[in-house]
């Protein structure tokens, strides 16, 4: 059999070519197994020496065995293909930098378009057909740097030591934005910061800086580590949006600085205490009169929000904007980013207006803002129609639809012309042709979503390094390892016999040890050290991640990401997770991976040879060619 050299830029294709989803209740024949001469036959050269190569991923260990010798050939080929997944991968990472280049010039994505810019897409949305775009101001239309989470916990953590006697030594904490991600959620009793699944199971949790115990997590959740839908509400406080992580930092350091100084504390009086500070902190709008007068200091520069604005408005789109902050607030920072005739882009302008509530209670009236007045005092007569050029406070989703021109009811409904376009939903108030874009999935999406059929956009921030930390050679040949890994643990089991052995029971435990350690490393390499990535809560989905997938039709890193599509640009979801994401191994990615070259045809014909190795079809099946789409058209 030839032998095929796999260069580094080729290998960068392999490892991150996605495979369908294969469910491994296989009805084949037992098959005899034999022995590919996987280290061979896929490289030229052998691999480096564990003296020069960066760690990546353990080797399976040599002690897992089974005296079996088809399970142990299983074993064989499982070990040699993680190393070789491994040796591959360190041979990238020893060139420092040069991955990212064999990536962008691989071909992988050829389109003119940035992966990490791209916009992914839950649901079909047809933008020709949206007619209004509304939009939230903070961490959508303007985004903050780490300057004002900073900003917030040092305001909080005052508070707590000057107004609730906690000990000074407390200030001498900061802000770490490398602790917490979104979606987390804090323990009223417990003060633990939880990451939950989307089973609702607490797959990760910290008291303090801490990594709380497995043991001591079922324990606490009677036995289950999930929590029931009554006590998910009377105990966690949901971490959403980028604003919360400055409390989930101040939480997590007060409970680490009493456990340090074996200073006595109760748990739900830390959490609530906290939670107080921090919403007197936005009450008090102290760091909102600090961004006014720096915004610069505060605000990320946001090249191309113009360009999207003027290209949605050239393109027939009536822009709302919808925020919750005072109006002086935004005004400081859409002068910033926009230039002083700032609303001029948009029909309408609604300061504190009080989302989620402004969903969900249509009896809150709006009032005009006098914005000529430096105090902006608001009118007490009655709004007939909100007007271009004025700024509402208050108000209700209710209000809105009746008092806006471009949001009124119409009766012309032409209907759907196919399948796709089936799905978008109806008219009126439950109007599909809006498409609301905010970052703060419960404040700004869910209730737009599921009570009045609007279209809804995520913002994600962390959406860029989370995508970048899912391409690096050691990320992506951790995945490979546990696909191999989860793969032999389903192969084994087809040798095992009715009743398992103690060796069966031994061996399965061994390779399960093997899976969750490379999950902890999967979890490190692409997100957060500490929780892992904000759509995964180690080896599920995150109830974050499946409550982006229901109530966001489209997500992406920023609004200006709008820019690289036309705004009658259709997109149509994938089936299989979230848009960014790969699956696993496929059916015949696993039989040949373990042995049977070319499927069950050659055994089905009488033409497979037991003494064969693999093929180079074979390889290219193993690193995830076979029944994948590869080309750049194929990825959708």
């Amino acid at each position: 059999m030839e032998r095929i050299s796999v260069s580094a830029t080729l290998l960068l294709l392999l490892l991150q070519t996605p495979s369908p989803l294969f469910s491994f209740n296989l009805n084949f024949p037992r098959l005899p197994l034999r022995q590919p001469s996987l280290s061979l036959s896929v490289a030229s050269k052998p691999p480096p020496s564990s003296t020069s190569t960066p760690s990546i991923l353990p080797s399976l260990p040599p002690s897992i065995q089974h005296a079996d010798p088809s399970i142990n050939k299983i074993l064989t080929n499982a070990r040699s293909a993680i190393d070789h997944v491994n040796a591959e991968a360190a041979n990238i990472l020893r060139r420092d930098g040069i991955w990212e280049e064999s990536l962008a010039e691989s071909g992988l994505f050829s389109s003119s378009l940035n992966p990490a810019n791209r916009v992914h897409a839950n649901s079909y949305v047809d933008l020709g057909l949206v007619t209004t775009v509304g939009f939230d101001y903070d961490y959508t239309i303007v985004q903050y740097n780490d300057e004002l989470l900073n900003l917030i916990y040092d305001i909080a953590k005052e508070k707590l030591v000057k107004s609730n006697d906690y000990p000074t030594q407390i200030l001498n904490s900061s802000f770490d934005p490398t602790f917490c991600i979104r979606g987390l959620a804090v323990d009223r009793k417990t003060g633990w910061i939880c990451h939950l699944s989307m089973t609702h199971k607490v797959a990760i949790a910290y008291e303090g800086r801490r990594k709380v115990e497995t043991e001591r997590i079922r324990k606490e959740f009677s036995n289950k580590r999930s929590l029931t839908p009554r006590e998910r509400e009377k105990r966690l406080k949901p971490l959403n949006d980028l604003f919360s992580m400055a409390e989930c930092s101040l939480v997590a350091d007060v409970i680490e600085t009493f456990i340090n100084d074996g200073i006595p504390y109760h748990a739900p009086s830390v959490v609530n205490d906290v939670l107080k500070v921090i919403g007197e902190t936005h009450m008090s709008f102290e760091f909102h009169r600090a961004v006014k007068k720096d915004p610069a200091k505060y605000l990320e520069d946001r090249p191309g929000m113009k360009e999207v604005l003027n290209g949605m408005k050239s393109s027939g789109k009536s822009l709302l904007l919808v925020s919750n902050s005072p109006f002086w607030y935004v005004d400081a920072g859409m002068k910033h980013i926009l230039g002083d005739s700032w609303r001029d882009y948009f029909e309408c302008v609604v300061a504190e207006a009080g989302k989620p509530a402004f969903y969900t209670d249509g009896t809150r009236p709006f009032r005009e803002v006098n914005t000529a007045d430096k105090w902006e005092t608001k009118s007490f007569e009655m709004v007939e129609e909100l007007k271009p050029g004025k700024v509402y406070a208050g108000g209700c989703l209710k209000e809105l639809v009746a008092k806006t021109p471009c949001l009124k009811i119409t009766t012309k409904d032409e209907g759907p012309k196919n399948d796709l376009q089936a799905d978008v939903g109806g008219g009126g108030i439950l109007n599909s042709n809006v498409l609301y874009i905010g970052d703060s999935l419960f404040a700004d999406l869910v209730d737009a979503k599921r009570e009045y059929g609007w279209k809804t956009a995520g913002v994600l921030a962390e959406l860029e390094g989370e995508l970048k930390g899912m391409k690096k050679p050691d990320t992506m040949a951790t995945k490979k390892s546990i696909e191999i890994l989860l793969s032999t643990l389903r192969l084994s089991q087809e040798f095992m016999g009715a009743e398992r052995t103690e060796e069966d029971l031994v061996l399965l435990d061994a390779l399960e040890q093997e899976v969750s350690h490379a999950r902890d490393r999967l979890n490190a390499c692409a997100g957060n050290s500490k929780f892992g990535s904000i759509f995964k809560a180690r080896h599920q989905p995150s109830l974050f991640a499946q409550s982006l997938r229901r109530y966001c039709d489209l997500y992406f890193g920023s609004v200006v990401d709008l820019l690289d599509y036309s705004f009658q640009h259709r997109f149509y979801p994938t089936n299989k997770g979230l848009g960014h994401e790969e699956d696993g191994l496929s059916e015949t990615d696993n039989l040949v991976l373990f042995g049977f070259q070319d499927t069950l045809e050659e055994w089905e014909t009488g033409t497979w040879n037991e003494e064969d190795g693999l093929s180079e079809t074979d390889n290219l099946v193993l690193f995830g060619f076979q029944d994948t789409p590869f080309l750049p058209h194929q990825q959708g």
